[in-house]
């Protein structure tokens, strides 16, 4: 019997609508992943996101988050005015109010927004926490069934190699408001151009250069990102993270968090193993120089 993959998300959904007052009838699904983000219909415009288990604290600190960069006059999605999340069966449910038709923008939509969220002050009211640029990386090898002991062996050196080096990173900007997440998926752009941050998840006091290491990989790891549009990137933030010092260490752990996902995602889908398999070859220095070419997964 086939099972539609839409049926057990969209029962949670009914349950957390049902617990707020509203109706489930005619969503539709943004994405289902990690988090499912839900569109209803008919209920002016209301976008409903569904935490991962044992993320309640967090989705309660990106209503925080969201609330201070309204007041901050930072562009980014809304949370609703009434009280959230909302815990249904161990999931954390929250309410966002659904931006206008949009597409994700490009890296120099994104580089402005990010800059006007570098130079905010730091906020006193609500607990950021401090950037964690390993989080669940070990638990994503441990838990890996697809590994070879020795390629999980490699992972698991690689990753005590670029701890330690992180506690060395050079001098760079001042701590500030990080995004976490900073790609061009998390910038929305409407039809007469207005630009808006997505998803705070991560929004952390940390280092920006973490934020645009995201972008330079594009570039130098993956060649997915020309040379022309990263240099208009750079251009729009104002600085170009590559001419840092510490940025070979960031750029090292943006890939080793890239091969740890895949694996995840292959322990979910295994047509995701021969793109985890190839990304850990890049990473083993099997399949030449950068840029690889790795292909999206999950």
């Amino acid at each position: 019997m086939i099972t539609d993959p839409v049926e057990g998300p969209f029962d949670l959904l009914h349950r957390v609508t049902l617990a707020v007052g509203l109706s489930s009838i005619g969503a539709v699904p943004i994405r289902l992943a990690e988090n499912d983000l839900w569109r209803l219909r008919g209920q002016g415009g209301v976008v409903v996101r569904i935490a991962r288990a044992g993320q309640s604290a967090a989705a309660a600190r990106e209503v925080a988050v969201t609330r201070w960069l309204a007041v901050q006059g930072l562009p980014a999605v809304r949370p609703l005015d009434r009280e959230q999340p909302v815990q249904v069966d161990g999931r954390a449910a929250t309410f966002w109010e659904e931006l206008p038709p949009h597409q994700n923008g490009t890296p120099s939509d994104l580089a402005p927004l990010l800059r006007q969220l570098h130079e905010l002050p730091l906020p006193v009211e609500v607990p950021l926490g401090r950037m964690a640029p390993f989080v669940r990386v070990g638990e994503r090898i441990d838990a890996a069934s697809s590994l070879k002991e020795t390629d999980r062996r490699f992972l698991l050196t690689r990753l005590d190699e670029l701890q330690r080096a992180w506690a060395e990173l050079p001098a760079a900007h001042p701590p500030c408001v990080i995004h976490g997440d900073a790609w061009e998926g998390n910038c929305a752009v409407t039809s007469d151009g207005q630009r808006f941050l997505l998803d705070f998840e991560r929004v952390s006091l940390g280092l920006r250069e973490w934020d645009l290491t995201s972008t330079a990989v594009k570039v130098d790891s993956f060649g997915t990102l020309t040379a022309e549009e990263y240099d208009r990137f750079c251009a729009a933030y104002g600085y170009d993270v590559r001419a840092w010092a510490g940025y070979p260490i960031m750029q090292a752990v943006r890939e080793l968090r890239l091969v740890t996902f895949a694996f995840q995602t292959a322990g979910q889908d295994p047509s995701a193993l021969r793109e985890a398999e190839y990304r850990l070859a890049c990473v083993r220095g099997l399949r030449g120089p950068r840029p690889w070419r790795w292909e999206a997964v999950g």
